[in-house]
């Protein structure tokens, strides 16, 4: 066992933080049966004590097998430990998308704490890619607790040095797994309405409702029943569970973002800045941009890729803000399904900035 992840679990077991790196963004790791190392979590992040926590588990031995039953079997087992209802479609799922960016929002076993759910009958578990994050589960023998390493409502991080940014000192032990493949957090579907609304996403990732839908109804010509009810029901209608990154204000820069679209850029820009007068500005466009602004003094252009723009984004956003710039004029993204999450994040990222 490398030293590093035998400090982590030494730690963990003494009810300590950990940031551990996973494919989609370094979380706060936590031993997720330790009260008192939850309650760590929430205070160190500033987090309020209602915001459910997402749940890590490791990959069970038998699911690496090519063995749809014998893996059915041990994801049943694990997940049967935090769920008290363990549905056929929380183990197609897993069996497709895990270890990956998916958590499935399950009824909550009797044993889970109070504290990971925020007082609800529902719990988020999800499966983490990152060979370190494996590393790191297996070792520890246990489920870990792991919102994202930061404060509350700022930035993920995307790699250990973000991390100990928002945690300077040794109050949280940085492992070092390298920058995050994915770079947004996990999809978030919630599986405790089956019957009434199918899989539903309760928040936006690299795994897809279509690509749920299709694990799902693999012979199916529609997008499935989670598709057509998204369609005509909304979160604000729906008694749906509190998940993580849910508030319209989040992941959010000091420094104020604005998001413009391209085809009133000049009229939008010349408008924010008669109002607000701001001195610098940073300008973040696609390549085919072509603006006259004035009082630019940083100026990036994005990537066309919406898979290299997830992996990009907090770090940049980061990096943007360290300018101690006035504003971020942030070219709108693109329509289309594989530009969503990154429009949720960048979405929520300008409601909550500048404040």
């Amino acid at each position: 066992m490398p030293d590093s992840i035998q400090r982590a679990v030494d730690v963990l077991k003494a009810g300590g933080l950990v940031g551990m790196p996973t494919e989609t963004v370094y979380g706060l790791a936590a031993d997720a049966n330790n009260v008192a190392a939850i309650n760590k979590i929430f205070s160190s992040k500033g987090r309020p004590s209602g915001h459910p926590l997402i749940v890590h588990i490791a990959q069970p031995e038998a699911s690496v097998a090519n063995d749809q039953q014998a893996s059915a079997i041990a994801w049943r087992e694990i997940l049967s430990q935090w769920s008290r209802d363990v549905s056929p479609e929380a183990l197609i799922l897993a069996n497709k998308f895990w270890p990956g960016p998916l958590t499935m929002i399950l009824p909550k076993a009797k044993n889970v704490l109070s504290e990971i759910t925020g007082g609800q009958e529902t719990v988020g578990v999800r499966c983490p890619q990152h060979p370190v994050a494996q590393d790191l589960l297996k070792a520890f023998g246990g489920g870990l607790a792991a919102p994202s390493a930061n404060r509350f409502g700022r930035i993920s991080p995307t790699t250990a040095e973000h991390v100990r940014e928002e945690f300077p000192g040794n109050e949280v032990l940085v492992i070092d797994g390298g920058p995050c493949d994915v770079g947004i957090e996990s999809t978030i579907v919630d599986l405790t309405r089956l019957d009434t609304h199918g899989a539903l996403i309760l928040r936006p990732g690299a795994i897809t409702q279509a690509m749920i839908d299709q694990a799902l109804n693999p012979n199916s010509e529609t997008d499935g029943l989670a598709t057509k009810t998204r369609s005509t029901i909304s979160e604000s209608n729906l008694s749906v569970p509190r998940v993580s990154g849910s508030l319209s204000a989040h992941y959010a820069p000091k420094t104020k973002l604005l998001v413009y679209d391209p085809k009133n850029a000049n009229t939008t820009f010349s408008e924010v800045n008669e109002v607000a007068g701001f001195k610098k500005i940073a300008w973040v466009h696609f390549p085919q941009a072509q603006l006259s602004l004035r009082n630019v003094t940083k100026e990036l252009v994005l990537p066309v890729e919406s898979k290299s723009l997830a992996r990009e984004l907090y770090a940049m956003l980061r990096h943007l803000d360290s300018l101690n710039v006035d504003c971020i004029f942030f070219e709108q993204l693109p329509d289309g399904i594989e530009w969503d999450a990154i429009r949720d994040r960048l979405g929520r990222a300008s409601v909550g900035s500048g404040m």
